[in-house]
């Protein structure tokens, strides 16, 4: 089940890095605390590559850890903040607490989860039953009846259901289908012929094949390339992530009759009560994947259904199971991630409590480290930006009057959300500190039971999409929401005693960002009530892509790793919202006291120490093949370009740095790109 967000600062992966043994809250900062920037490189210009100017030195002098596919901020300020979470479970798991409290819940899942001796000497048995269930299946109907019931339990193969609203009706949850059934990250990766694609399918295939040997299967290598045969016709079948962003085309409301009727094979009737879902009418996302697999059903035969089934489920329970199968998965992951070292238990345990049951652990979090005055701050700023964007708006010159209008009130609607929920949600599971593996099923159940007793209600407006303690934030537009959780109030991006500038320069770019991911090539889209509308004059739209399309031309020209372009048309939503979001916060910066003063602090100007803010919250170094998936899959744009992309387009940038014509990033008046 899942929902759509379109997140800021990405944080997908969250592991730790140090130890520190201390138990004491995070000591009190100074007020007026000066930041330094230091490790400047002089000898590259601003204006040829403002990235490396404030960051080289840094980069060149930080190892990433062997146990890690990055290190920095973005993404990996998770690894120190895993750290935090690691400590408080490490205490709470060495008491005993009331059953049924959150100290018991996370403390008993992380206990149970270490038990390595437990977790090893039991092997495979606990993944055994689902493939004796595999081996009674006689036909597809009930090969379907399977496929039900492992989603239920979280292990999602063919299919993929999820509750989340009606995007032509954001008051009521309807159930939506999208399409799924690969192993590898990317439909791409089945076709792409280079060398560096080649040796993940490879890698991939021999995962498999490492599974089933380790599952006591004989001709591992030939059932595997079985199971990729398949996963590659159902590729065929998969839009492109450039074509998914396509929010109308993924929109296909269906009444389940025609899905009985046309798709036979599937049976939608008996999957949706094997679901236990009540549903007349069913948005399939990408009716294409789900027609190919219907075919599929018939052409395929059910033996080899039954090795994908295999494979799927012991790939999705791999990491719960003894040493030789999270050995097995880690030789495969490190060749997408180049990462050379397995993370040690704790670290592991500490991210999969988190991901489980993170607004759990998110209580014990805010409690211990999280101050109210930041979230105070924070909510002055989200109002302040507000208003700075509703200024901007009204000075668009290409945007007609009527449409602001609109605009304006879709900023006005946006739900504001800081630091944590209201209301904390809860888990209805049985955690035993001796059962992992039935732990994590659990848990896994009581999401599934979460998200299906939305179905046809109205959307809880106070639900939050991310934990508390996660570096991130996000736009949801469904909701025509954005949401800066806890972990995101910290340095780099927010420091409660920092100047201004540092502060606009980081969390005011993040909250810029977000406001402008309600006006993208995707959350334009989408009115002030979360509703897919055309709130636009025809005219003021077409002005609208035209724009986008130069921001899609523009990154599309941008590499890493020498060769490696950039895909202008799936990250054109988040570069929007990078080049809105830096207009928005120098305009909130420029209203302050040190905005409108020439006082300069470490021999830097105000307008400097704003820009030079911006370049260290996205200061990151990541491993080689990371990088190189992260291009192929992620809507975002690399961290140097994150910095050097929008500030070529931003005229105050050069002002500031004194950026001539000739310099590798210069813009002509003419090219640098405006939208909001």
């Amino acid at each position: 089940m899942k929902n759509l967000v379109y997140l800021g600062i990405l944080a997908l992966l969250a592991t730790s890095c140090k130890s520190d043994t201390s138990t004491d809250p995070m000591p009190v900062p100074v007020k007026d605390r000066t930041v330094v920037f230091d490790g400047i490189t002089d000898s590259i210009a601003p204006g040829d590559n403002f990235y490396d100017h404030v960051n080289k030195t840094w980069y060149e002098n930080t190892p990433i850890a062997d146990d890690q596919v990055g290190v920095g901020a973005y993404r990996f300020l998770n690894i120190p903040q895993q750290e935090l979470l690691r400590e408080i479970l490490e205490n709470v798991s060495k008491k005993e607490s009331v059953k049924g409290s959150v100290e018991q819940q996370v403390g008993d899942f992380y206990a149970s989860g270490m038990d390595t001796v437990k977790i090893n000497e039991r092997g495979m048995k606990p993944v055994q039953p689902i493939l004796k269930r595999i081996d009674t299946i006689t036909d597809v109907p009930s090969m379907m009846g399977f496929v039900a019931q492992q989603v239920k339990s979280g292990d999602y193969s063919i299919v993929n259901p999820y509750v989340s609203p009606d995007q032509e009706n954001s008051k009521m949850n309807i159930l939506h289908v999208s399409q799924t059934g690969l192993g590898l990250p990317d439909r791409d990766y089945y076709f792409a012929e280079d060398a560096s694609v080649a040796a993940i399918q490879k890698a991939y295939k021999e995962y498999v094949a490492r599974l089933f040997e380790l599952a006591g299967m004989d001709n591992a290598f030939a059932k595997a390339e079985t199971v990729y045969n398949i996963e590659k016709q159902l590729a065929s079948s998969h839009k492109t992530r450039v074509e998914r962003r396509n929010v109308k085309e993924n929109y296909n409301l269906t009444s389940v009759d025609q899905l009985q009727n046309t798709q036979k094979n599937i049976g939608w009737n008996s999957l949706l009560k094997n679901l236990g879902a009540e549903a007349e009418m069913i948005d399939v996302e990408q009716p294409g994947y789900y027609k190919k697999l219907n075919s599929m059903l018939a052409s395929v035969p059910l033996n080899d259904w039954k090795l994908y089934l295999k494979a799927n489920s012991l790939n999705a329970h791999a990491d719960l199971l003894s040493q030789p199968f999270q050995d097995a998965t880690f030789a495969y992951s490190k060749v997408l991630s180049g990462q050379s070292e397995q993370q040690s238990r704790s670290k592991l345990m500490t991210r999969r409590v988190d991901q489980q049951l993170g607004f759990a652990l998110g209580q014990l979090y805010v409690k211990r480290y999280f101050k109210e005055e930041a979230k105070e701050r924070a909510l002055d700023l989200v109002n302040n930006f507000q208003k700075t964007l509703e200024k901007r708006i009204n000075n668009l010159e290409w945007m007609s009057d009527s449409t602001k209008v609109k605009a304006v009130d879709k900023l006005y609607a946006i739900n504001k959300k800081i630091g944590y929920p209201d209301v904390w949600r809860t888990y209805d599971a049985n955690i035993d500190r001796n059962s992992f593996f039935e732990n994590v099923v659990a848990l896994r159940q009581d999401e599934f039971n979460y998200e299906l007793a939305k179905l046809g209600k109205e959307p809880n407006r106070d639900e939050w999409y991310t934990t508390p303690s996660t570096v991130t934030a996000y736009y949801n537009p469904s909701a025509n929401e954005i949401v800066f959780p806890a972990g995101i109030l910290q340095a780099p991006y927010f420091d409660l005693y920092a100047d201004d500038a540092v502060n606009y320069g980081g969390i005011g770019m993040v909250i810029g960002h977000e406001f402008t991911h309600a006006f993208d090539d995707q959350g334009a889209q989408f009115d002030k009530d979360g509703n897919v509308s055309n709130w636009w004059t025809a005219e003021d739209y077409t002005k609208f892509q035209a724009k986008t399309q130069q921001i899609i031309d523009q990154y599309s020209q941008f590499t890493v790793l020498d060769d490696v372009h950039l895909n202008g048309a799936l990250t054109v939503g988040e570069n929007t919202a990078d080049n809105g979001g830096i207009s928005i916060a120098y305009d909130a910066f420029q209203l302050t006291d040190q905005g409108k003063g020439n006082e300069k602090i470490g021999g830097y100007t105000p307008d400097q120490r704003f820009f030079l803010s911006i370049a260290r919250i996205w200061r990151v170094k990541m491993r080689d093949e990371f990088l190189r998936n992260y291009v192929t899959t992620d809507p975002h744009s690399p961290p140097t370009w994150r910095v050097n992309g929008p500030l070529m387009n931003f005229t105050p940038f050069y002002e500031a740095f004194d950026v001539k014509e000739g310099q590798a990033n210069y813009k002509t008046e003419e090219e640098r790109i405006k939208i909001w």
